[in-house]
């Protein structure tokens, strides 16, 4: 039996979209520039813990940083 290839989900699936926007942006009021990039860093490896797949994480990784850099050109 084969396993079909993880694919990393591009299409939206947060209900409420601006209201978690607005959460996230809530979490780092009042905090530091390094406080704020540290709870990033907590919660990117929160999150990475729960989805668990490596494949998915680097394809996650992998678009970040190819908008990130796009961004940046």
């Amino acid at each position: 039996m084969t396993i079909p290839a993880a694919t990393l989900q591009l299409e939206p699936r947060i209900a409420d979209p601006d209201g978690f926007y607005e959460e996230l942006i809530a979490s780092q009021r009042d905090l530091s520039d390094e406080q704020s990039d540290l709870l990033l860093a907590k919660l990117v490896l929160i999150l990475a813990n729960h989805i668990g797949d490596r494949q998915i994480l680097r394809q996650a990784l992998d678009l970040a940083r190819s908008n990130t850099i796009g961004a940046s050109a």
